[in-house]
């Protein structure tokens, strides 16, 4: 289907959707040789890009430029889209959006204020001028060596590669830092311990803004929309659009009982609801939709994540899958009648309308714009077919205009994601307009989505053998980002026996680098962009450990590390897809320690921790200690970048920049209780009540299956780094990164993971760890 290729479709529609960089510069490639049962549609990333739109309010403010950073090969780095760096400045700036004062008693309404992350301050210029170091065999040239024991398989590691990790596993990355202070031991700053800290306060910002502004919104907003659902039932009743407006009470009755509302619907559809509800709350599989006609994955609607175990969060999210999983199919005259009417219902209803703008407008802020067709979209087309007057009862016997209005919807654009369920017919179904339809409040495009569902079945073709990739696997993401160190663990793995698959992967890079703006559109495109320095192979002038193949794999670890963590937080908006089918008394040590010199990262960090405190801050969501969290966070990251400049370019650092390298445990552990105290029994919290292993499903094959995406507890780094002209070694954190396969019928809780790899007590309070578990076989050779 070549309407479908990838570089046609990245341009939209009339190429109106996506904003190519004028010199974009694609990442650098190598060029590499050579079901039975359900199977959903696979559409490009294309329409889906869409969600730029022309209108988007996230991306009014466009990027200026490119951020350059010298490098010692004598060429620019990380040329990323959507940096927007000029050399800029370290200083806040104020944001527009206005903070408005509380609707009702001490609820938050929330302000229509629109951000994009603003990387002023993210320029790093410097030359990385290091001179490559060797250690002996057996280490003797390491300063104070004698102070560490190491088994001889990791002596070996360290004298080849300057680094080995441990398979050990602390609840809390400030546990590994914390402990170097306390015996002097040298702290080795990694980017994964930053970017684990923002992930804690992304988590913990979000859930506040669902808990004290969402949850309500949502329940007014559901109220409201049952209400007039009824009363347009009531007028439709003998007509040609009463089986349509009898599925909208259902639908919005069924969102009812889901927040546990008082909610009533006629006795015509209170079977509907009772049936849907079974099934919603069984979560067990892919069953028939009595709403829809059709088919829909119930399995999505266990809370996992955060949500699981709030009772108050556990209804938000089911119900807002709910709105953004059920699709009124274009394919479907009734679905159409029902998203016509649930269209006017909003435009009639100026209070509900703001409800359901607000939800929208900060959601999209977290996570980005919604993938599906939904109000915005299919009201111009109501209003052109029926004129801006319409009324309900009006709509009866107008076939002319409800024609119109059908031709009308049908030229709008598909979603780039797919999440509906199709039975597999070897491709002759285009799947891609046969997905688009109507959504409540739709989920949301991500780019790493996208990616999956160019990577999998059909749009990855099956096997000689007859095998299908009906999943994807995470090093698909930084492979499509320019990974090419993921790109051979592929190969490796026999990914290349898929017809398509690398030819897919060559379009999808080269396409990357020219899509510009998407990465400044949210927190969490900023959060891919701000990952990407991890994928770059670093060359001379860095750090010997950081020259070998083995970093580049420790590298894609905390890359899919950090991934792991945005998916979990984000588990409930962003749309999965699916294939078709303190110290001592005591001796004195030279503890002065290292950071990752990761400058892009860090400072990528920086725009993106300002950012999250300027838009929030901005709708009213921040309260002081929270600003100062974020605040201290972005300090950390503005330093560290300093700092990672200073050691590439073979700089002394000051005691000052020792001092806070020696106090990063502390200044974690602040920052962590933060994020946790709310939820802790007493003032004392300890990071084994709050361990930061987790995960998350990220892809379905609808045939019953899942991708799982997981990480344990920080692993210690030991990695050797040059100070003064002598090598010493220093200890870090890094991730333990997991993927595996998991029933779609039990999609795994953060508990249920904790408790298998032995972080968490049983049922039976014993620690049980499942020794089985490992990760990925090509983690093991740095380990």
């Amino acid at each position: 289907m070549n309407e479908h290729d990838l570089l046609d479709a990245v341009g939209g529609i009339d190429g109106k959707y996506v904003d190519h960089a004028a010199n974009g510069v694609p990442q650098k490639q190598k060029k590499h040789p050579r079901r039975t049962g359900w199977v959903v549609a696979v559409a490009t990333m294309a329409a889906a890009l869409a969600l730029f739109l022309g209108i988007s309010a996230l991306l009014r403010k466009e990027p200026e430029g490119g951020a350059e950073t010298q490098m010692a090969r004598g060429t620019t780095g990380s040329e990323m889209p959507g940096n927007s760096s000029q050399g800029g400045t370290d200083e806040i700036s104020e944001s527009p959006g206005e903070k408005k004062s509380a609707a009702q008693g001490s609820e938050v309404t929330l302000a229509n204020a629109s951000f994009q992350v603003d990387y002023d301050g993210a320029q790093v210029n410097y030359r990385a001028v290091l001179e490559p170091y060797t250690v002996n065999a057996d280490l003797s040239n390491v300063k104070d060596i004698d102070r560490y024991w190491f088994r001889e398989e990791q002596i070996e590691k360290l004298a080849a590669n300057c680094f080995v990790v441990t398979k050990g596993q602390s609840p809390e990355f400030f546990d590994i830092y914390e402990s170097n202070r306390y015996l002097q031991y040298p702290s080795f700053i990694t980017a994964d311990s930053m970017m684990h800290t923002f992930h804690l306060y992304f988590a913990m910002l979000q859930k506040k803004v669902e808990k004290q502004a969402l949850y309500g919104a949502v329940e007014r907003m559901t109220t409201r929309m049952l209400e007039n659902a009824k009363q347009q039932y009531e007028v439709l009743k003998g007509s040609e659009w009463e089986e349509a407006a009898k599925l909208n009470v259902a639908y919005f009755g069924i969102a009812s009982r889901l927040m546990e509302l008082d909610g009533q619907v006629p006795d015509e559809a209170a079977d509907i609801v009772s049936k849907e509800l079974q099934k919603i709350n069984g979560a067990s599989g892919i069953e028939m939709s009595l709403i829809m006609n059709d088919y829909e994955d119930y399995s999505q609607y266990q809370p996992r994540g955060y949500y699981d175990g709030d009772a108050g969060l556990e209804r938000y999210f089911r119900t807002m899958t709910l709105y953004g999983h059920l699709n009124y199919a274009q394919s479907s005259e009734t679905m159409n009648r029902c998203a016509l009417l649930t269209t006017l219902s909003m435009k009639g209803d100026e209070a509900c309308r703001k409800e359901w703008g607000d939800i929208y407008d900060v959601t999209a802020f977290f996570v980005g714009q919604s993938d599906d067709l939904g109000y915005y979209e299919y009201l111009p087309v109501i209003n052109e077919a029926y004129g801006k007057d319409v009324t309900v009862k009006e709509l009866i016997g107008d076939q002319d205009a409800f024609r119109k209005y059908v031709d009308g919807i049908k030229e709008l654009h598909t979603p780039g994601i797919n999440s509906v369920v199709f039975e597999d017919d070897g491709g002759e179904t285009d799947k891609r307009e046969a997905s688009k339809g109507f959504r409540f409040m739709g989920q949301r495009f991500t780019m790493d989505a996208a990616v999956f569902t160019q990577l999998t079945y059909s749009q990855v073709k099956q096997s000689e053998s007859g095998s299908k990739r009906l999943l994807p696997d995470g090093l698909d993401v930084p492979a499509a980002f320019g990974s090419d160190q993921a790109l051979d663990l592929l190969i490796q793995k026999g990914n290349d026996q898929y017809p398509n698959y690398l030819e897919k992967m060559e379009k999808v890079r080269a396409e990357m680098g020219s899509v510009k703006g998407y990465w400044s559109s949210s927190l969490y495109g900023g959060w891919l962009y701000t990952l990407w320095p991890l994928l770059e192979e670093k060359g001379a002038g860095y750090p010997s450990f950081m020259t070998n193949r083995e970093w580049q794999k420790k590298s894609l670890e905390g890359y899919l590390g950090s991934w792991t963590e945005l998916k979990h937080d984000t588990i409930l908006y962003s749309k999965q897809s699916m294939a078709e089918m303190g110290g001592g008394d005591g001796e004195i040590f030279d503890d002065r320690g290292y950071v990752e010199p990761q400058p892009e990262l860090f400072a990528r960090l920086y725009a993106l921790t300002r950012t999250t405190r300027e838009g929030l801050e901005a709708r009213g969501f921040l309260g002081e200690k929270e600003k100062e969290g974020l605040e201290r966070l972005a300090a950390l990251s503005k330093r560290f970048r300093d700092i990672s400049v200073k050691e590439l370019q073979d700089e002394k650092l000051s005691e000052d920049d020792y001092e806070m390298i020696r106090d990063y445990g502390g200044s974690l552990e602040h920052l962590w209780y933060d994020t946790v105290k709310d939820e802790a029994d007493n003032d004392y919290a300890d990071s084994a009540e709050f361990p930061m292993a987790l995960v998350a499903d990220v892809a379905t094959d609808p045939n019953g299956t899942c991708l799982e995406e997981a990480i344990g507890g920080a692993a210690r780094i030991y990695v050797i780094f040059p100070i003064d002209g002598e090598l010493h070694i220093g200890i870090g954190g890094v991730f333990n990164y997991y993927q595996f396969v998991q029933p779609i019928s039990n999609r795994l809780t953060d508990k249920e993971w904790r408790i298998r790899i032995g972080m968490q007590l049983d049922d039976n309070g014993v620690y049980r760890p499942d020794r089985s578990i490992q990760g990925p076989s090509w983690t093991r050779s740095y380990r």
